[in-house]
C-alpha cells in the first residue's frame, strides 16, 4: 500500500472519520510522565497564569475544564471555586482522580472528574444545562473538533451570565507541520516561517518524545474561525492575550540572543475571554 503524504491530510472538508478518535489514550504514558504532577514550563510559566487572569473565578463559582487531560489545571484553581473537569481519555480520568485524591484537602467544594465527549456536554452525567460560571479551553481546543459543535456545547454548559476562556496555540504563528522557526545568517536573525494559515487541516501530530508510540490529531483554523464562533453561540470577546515564550521561557543556545529576542516577539500562545451577549 503507497504511503500517505502527510500533507493530503490537510483539507477544509474532512472526511466522516476526520473528527472522530480525538482522546489522547494512545499517548496517555508519554503524556502524564512529560506533563508531570504541577504542568510544563509552558504550563506553569505561561499557560495557567494567564487563564486564571481571564478567568477571575469569584467565590462560589463553577468552572468547567473541557479537556481537562490529567487535571493539572484542577490544583491551581482557588480553593473557593467549584470545578468539574471533563476529558474523552478514560487513561486520563483515571489519573485525575488518583491524583487529585492526594491533595484534596483544603478546598470549600468537591472536585469532580467526568469522562465525556466535549462535543456531547449533553451526555456527560454530572453536566448540566448552565451548570457553569466559566468554561475553559487550557490548551485543549485544537484537539477537538467540529469547532462549531465543541462551542455549541460549551455555550449550552455556561450560565446566562457565564464566560468562555480559550489558551491555545497562537494559530496565526504555530501551525502544525506549517510553521517553523528559521535562521538568516547574514543579519543574525531568527524568524517566524508561515507556509499556510487560511486552510482548515486536520493534522496527525506525534508525540514531541522520539520514540513513544501513539499519535494524536490537531485541528488548525484560522483566528477568525474562533471569533466568528463564539459570537455565533452568543458571546462576545472582551479581552485578548497574545502570550510571548520569553520572558518566561529562558533560551541558552549559541543563537540565545536572537531565540530570546524572536521569542519576546513572536507570540506561542493567545487567550481568548468571551462573555455573553
Amino acid at each position: 500500500m503507497a504511503r500517505r503524504n502527510p500533507r493530503q491530510k490537510h483539507r477544509s472538508k474532512v472526511d466522516d472519520g476526520g473528527w472522530s478518535d480525538t482522546s489522547w489514550d494512545p499517548v496517555a504514558r508519554w503524556y502524564k510522565r512529560w506533563i508531570g504532577k504541577e504542568g510544563s514550563e509552558y504550563h506553569r510559566k505561561l499557560a495557567i497564569p494567564t487563564v486564571l487572569n481571564l478567568l477571575a473565578l469569584n467565590p462560589g463559582e463553577m468552572l468547567l475544564d473541557i479537556g481537562c487531560g490529567t487535571g493539572v489545571l484542577s490544583s491551581y484553581v482557588p480553593p473557593f471555586a467549584r470545578y468539574i473537569g471533563v476529558d474523552a481519555s478514560p487513561k486520563f480520568i483515571a489519573h485525575a482522580r488518583a491524583m487529585y485524591a492526594r491533595r484534596a484537602t483544603g478546598r470549600a467544594h468537591p472536585v469532580a472528574f467526568l469522562e465525556g465527549d466535549a462535543r456531547k456536554l449533553q451526555e456527560v452525567e454530572g453536566v448540566e444545562p448552565g451548570i457553569a460560571d466559566a468554561a475553559v479551553f487550557l490548551l485543549s481546543i485544537q484537539d477537538m473538533g467540529p469547532l462549531d459543535e465543541v462551542l455549541a456545547a460549551a455555550a449550552w454548559a455556561v450560565n446566562d451570565t457565564g464566560r468562555i476562556v480559550i489558551l491555545m496555540l497562537h494559530p496565526c504563528f504555530r501551525v502544525p507541520r506549517q510553521s517553523g522557526w528559521g535562521w538568516d545568517e547574514q543579519r543574525k536573525l531568527q524568524y517566524r516561517r508561515i507556509d499556510s494559515y487560511l486552510s482548515e487541516m486536520v493534522v496527525p501530530v506525534r508525540p514531541v518524545a522520539r520514540g513513544q508510540p501513539g499519535s494524536i490529531k490537531s485541528f488548525h483554523l484560522p483566528l477568525q474561525a474562533y471569533v466568528n464562533g463564539l459570537a455565533n453561540h452568543g458571546f462576545r470577546i472582551d479581552r485578548i492575550e497574545e502570550i510571548p515564550p520569553y520572558p518566561g521561557i529562558v533560551r541558552r543556545s549559541p543563537n540565545a540572543k536572537a531565540e530570546n529576542k524572536a521569542n519576546q516577539e513572536i507570540p506561542v500562545f493567545l487567550g481568548l475571554r468571551a462573555r455573553r451577549g
